[in-house]
C-alpha cells in the first residue's frame, strides 16, 4: 500500500461519514454526483470541469485593486455565495476533494476503453 493510497483513504473517510449521516451540503452533493456520473460514463473532461467547479467555483476573481473609488462597482455584485468554492470552507473539505481528484485520475488511467479525446491530459 503506497503512501498516496493510504493518505487518500484517510482523507476521504470524513466524506463517507458525512454521506452516511446524510449531512453533506446539497450543492456539494450535486457536484460529487455529477463527477461520479461523468466518470462512470467515461466523460473525464466533463468530470474534470465539474471538479473545478466545486474546487475553485465560478465566482468572479477580482484582480488588482478592487475598491479605488467611493462608488460601488457593478461587477462587485457578481461575487455571490452561490459561486464561492467549497474547497475554501475548511481544511477537511480541501482534503477530501483532493482525494476525489486522485480517484478521478486513477479511474481515467484504468479505463483503457475510453477515447483519448474524453480524457484529461496531465502534463
Amino acid at each position: 500500500e503506497t503512501k498516496t493510497l493510504k493518505q487518500c483513504k484517510d482523507y476521504i473517510r470524513p466524506l463517507f461519514t458525512l454521506c452516511k449521516r446524510r449531512e453533506i451540503e446539497e450543492s456539494l452533493q450535486n457536484h460529487l454526483f455529477n463527477i461520479v456520473l461523468y466518470c462512470e460514463q467515461g466523460e473525464f473532461v466533463k468530470a474534470h470541469d465539474a471538479y473545478l467547479d466545486v474546487a475553485i467555483g465560478r465566482a468572479a476573481w477580482p484582480i488588482g485593486v478592487t475598491m479605488v473609488g467611493i462608488h460601488a462597482r457593478s461587477g462587485r455584485a457578481k461575487i455571490e455565495s452561490a459561486n464561492v468554492a467549497h474547497v475554501m470552507n475548511s481544511e477537511l473539505q480541501r482534503k477530501y476533494l483532493t482525494s476525489v481528484k486522485r480517484l478521478m485520475s486513477f479511474a481515467q488511467r484504468v479505463r483503457v476503453d475510453v477515447d483519448p479525446s474524453k480524457k484529461v491530459v496531465n502534463l
